[in-house]
């Protein structure tokens, strides 16, 4: 079980987004070299941001900037802004129906309520990260980082 890696490529956006403020023009193709992603998955995470309202993209040129503030955009919100239907299907339930044993006519009942709360208790957990959280995390790192010497 693992969450989509399209949320990882996504913070890594923003956390570039952020620290780029003011200095560069982010473009796909910068966040392409930076993740070691396709530009065009680059694009559809950048469009899925865009439309859950946490970036704005110049056009034409591009050019991408955060629309909230870092508090104010939460671990969950970018999850669900790649995945809408992601925590709600996180565990799956195999296909067991129209089956005369007992168990398989109800482990589709059995299981959503646990797997309800597993989904609920992440995204409250997701909830409580924030974006300026990550970028603590992150600049805490880049202070530890000696500087690359030529």
């Amino acid at each position: 079980m693992q969450l989509s890696m399209k949320c990882s490529v996504a913070v890594h956006c923003l956390l570039f987004i952020w620290e780029a403020r003011g200095k560069v023009r982010v473009t796909s193709t910068l966040l392409a070299q930076s993740t070691g992603c396709n530009p065009v998955v680059i694009r559809n995470i950048l469009s899925a941001l865009k439309k859950a309202g946490l970036i704005t993209v110049s056009r034409g040129q591009g050019g991408a900037e955060l629309c909230r503030d870092p508090a104010q955009i939460t671990l969950h919100q970018i999850y669900t802004a790649l995945e809408p239907k992601g925590l709600s299907c996180l565990i799956g339930i195999h296909p067991c129906d129209g089956r005369a044993c007992p168990v398989a006519k109800n482990i589709r009942r059995v299981l959503q309520r646990p797997y309800r709360q597993i989904g609920e208790a992440i995204a409250h957990t997701m909830d409580g990260i924030t974006l300026a959280s990550m970028i603590e995390d992150l600049e805490a790192g880049l202070d530890a980082t000696p500087a690359v010497q030529d």
